[in-house]
């Protein structure tokens, strides 16, 4: 029986395909497609690890299976406890040697006030994975510690998806809710990124509604979102409704102006009608004077939102420069949720969640001294890289930044 082996001879990974690519691999070597909603199973709702473990498959068609595929994603490496809340940072290896980092929030830390509103988990039974997409990041926002590694490549959906499985087998629980916050731009690995959210819903039974996809605001995948009626649900890194200041905050600006911005967000809501989600740090002198409050209330009044207060949560561990060095929490954050409050917005103030271990919003980096090598893509960039970019690059390696008494595993 032939196998699918392409011309170079490596077998394929099935591990972030979904139903209809399962189906029509089996099919080249002359099996029914219900033989790839198996596989499918296997490998999402039981997270297998090889083929020998499907059992409800045929022995010679395992074995067909092991000849012409493999199951890979990424590696754990090591992960960090916080002592202070529960959450985990994990440190994962990819094939090429790149690094990236994921969180685990337990209950009763980040999101669980909004979802006793909502009615959705109890706050005991969820579990929050805060996903990576790309390795570091090429649109440096000044108070991200992901955009001074500059940009190596997109994660595959198998690499996307892995960190959801891998997380799962490691605390033997099951992963309830999804925020695409971690390493990258969720947008600019667009069909890899809505893929594996589909997988997570068909597969993993984590619904749409409860997986976040967050953005710097990069317009072209918000108004795609749109065209495809997502049901996941958008978050927007907004954090100043005044032109020249969110230009210093995020250089993205440039690319998509706030009111190309705007006019994306108005458009999104008419076409799904759900209610998008803006994220917003106060910083000293910067973006909390009445100016800007009355600019972001009268931004976030075109369509129904909700806005999340974040903590500003320190990266000089990355040795920032510029303004990025300077960046101070306000003193006036209180009183600005006040102010929003007061305005009828609906207003989250998240916790810190974290940031004792380096993994809260904002801090997730990769220590590679060699990370601004020849393939990668830094801020003094003015273009942006494809959904298809990629980089063959030297294996580059990493280690966790827990302090203090966090307690760090090596996997």
């Amino acid at each position: 029986m032939a196998t699918s082996r392409g011309e170079s001879g490596q077998a394929t990974n099935l591990l972030g395909m979904n139903r209809e690519e399962l189906r029509a691999f089996v099919a080249t070597f002359g099996e029914r497609p219900y033989r790839g909603n198996q596989i499918y199973r296997w490998l999402y709702t039981r997270g297998a690890v090889s083929f020998d473990v499907m059992t409800d498959i045929a022995r010679a068609a395992r074995d067909r299976l092991s000849h012409a595929a493999v199951i890979y994603g990424v590696v754990p490496v090591t992960s960090t406890l916080s002592p202070a809340d529960g959450t985990t940072k994990f440190l994962f290896a990819l094939s090429d040697g790149l690094h990236i980092e994921s969180v685990c929030i337990p209950p009763s830390t980040l999101f669980d006030a909004d979802e006793e509103r909502s009615g959705d988990h109890q706050p005991r039974e969820r579990l929050t994975l805060c996903v990576s997409t790309q390795v570091g990041c090429p649109l440096a926002c000044t108070f991200c510690a992901t955009g001074t590694m500059g940009f190596l490549r997109n994660l595959t959906v198998a690499e996307i998806i892995d960190q959801v499985l891998q997380v799962r087998r490691m605390t033997g629980r099951r992963i309830t809710n999804i925020v695409f916050m971690g390493m990258g731009e969720p947008l600019l690995n667009y069909e890899r990124v809505m893929q594996a959210a589909d997988i997570m819903t068909d597969g993993l039974d984590i619904a749409a509604r409860r997986i976040t996809v967050s953005t710097a605001g990069w317009v072209d995948g918000i108004l795609r979102m749109a065209a495809d009626r997502r049901r996941n649900k958008l978050a927007i890194s907004l954090h100043s409704a005044v032109e020249e200041t969110r230009v210093r905050l995020m250089p993205v600006t440039r690319r998509f102006p706030l009111v190309r911005l705007q006019d994306a967000v108005k458009h999104y809501y008419a076409a799904t009608r759900l209610r998008v989600t803006y994220e917003c740090i106060f910083f000293d002198g910067i973006n909390d004077r009445p100016e800007d409050v009355r600019r972001l209330i009268r931004f976030a009044r075109s369509v129904p939102c909700k806005i999340n207060v974040i903590p500003y949560h320190s990266i000089t561990f990355t040795h920032p420069e510029g303004l990025a060095a300077s960046l101070r929490p306000s003193s006036r954050t209180d009183e600005i949720v006040d102010q929003l409050h007061e305005a009828n917005l609906t207003v989250m103030v998240r916790s810190s969640a974290g940031e004792d271990i380096a993994a809260a919003c904002g801090q997730l980096a990769v220590d590679e001294p060699r990370r601004r090598h020849e393939g990668a893509i830094t801020h003094d960039r003015t273009s942006y890289p494809s959904e298809t970019t990629t980089h063959d690059t030297p294996p580059l390696w990493a280690s966790g930044r827990g302090e203090g008494n966090a307690s760090e595993v090596t996997l």
